[in-house]
């Protein structure tokens, strides 16, 4: 299913310089917050929460999410090169399985590490937070992955419904609002980080674990199968 070509087009179109710099502004900007915040303020568990949560897995995590996601097939398909790589013969499944991967990882490195790095600078792991936050980026970076690859497929306007998405939905309704919550990726990565840092941290989440962890494969596996499914349309498109 991995084809190791497209995995090399997709990681060089991701890791341009200009795209680069936007997945390293984030991450870097997490860590200076966090060297500051411990300079002033020490080690205290419930300021580690709340930048960690509120900020790392709010609102860093999906923007690269979304930067990964649309980036990983959006441009092709907007620049009409993705009929070059329908024309292989490579099994549509596979290439969205590789992007996906693709998406994945380099979400993951840019979002899962510096939360780790940002979470021992701020209280060094007391009561497994910065483990407990990193499993949660980690797990949300293939659910973002799959949902913002399946709208790079679905629509030319992915990067500004993801933004729409990864701003006001995760950062704020899937913060705040009672309702939204149960449909935030945020909230069911967060019944993870729950579950990894015990109950004596304050870590906690409105979505109980078992259906955080039936949403978040119902999700992935969903968008990735409407994905593979937009792509034949796209190749019907092209042969024709």
């Amino acid at each position: 299913m991995f084809n190791p070509t497209v995995a090399r087009l997709t990681y060089r179109a991701l890791l341009g310089r200009r795209r680069a710099l936007i997945l390293c502004a984030l991450p870097l900007l997490l860590i200076v917050v966090a060297c500051a915040v411990r300079a002033m303020n020490g080690a205290d568990d419930q300021v580690a929460t709340q930048l960690l949560g509120g900020f790392a897995l709010a609102t860093m995590v999906p923007l690269i999410g979304v930067i990964a996601g649309t980036g990983a097939i959006g441009p092709e398909i907007d620049d009409g090169s993705v009929v070059y790589l329908l024309a292989k013969p490579i099994k549509r499944p596979s290439i969205i399985f590789t992007k996906l991967v693709v998406a994945t990882g380099v979400t993951a490195v840019f979002s899962a590490v510096p939360v780790f790095v940002a979470g021992y600078v701020l209280n060094g792991n007391s009561q497994q937070i910065a483990v407990a936050y990193t499993v949660a980026a980690l797990v949300a970076s293939v659910a973002y992955s799959a949902l913002f690859l399946m709208l790079g497929t679905l629509t030319r306007h992915a990067v500004v419904i993801g933004l729409v998405y990864a701003l006001i939905w995760e950062a704020l309704f899937g913060s705040l609002v009672e309702g939204a919550k149960m449909l935030s990726i945020q909230q069911w990565s967060l019944a993870l980080a729950e579950k990894v840092a015990g109950t004596g941290a304050d870590v906690t989440s409105d979505v109980a674990l078992p259906a955080a962890l039936v949403l978040l494969v119902v999700i992935t596996v969903g968008g990735t199968i409407l994905a593979g499914q937009k792509l034949r349309t796209l190749t019907l498109a092209g042969e024709e």
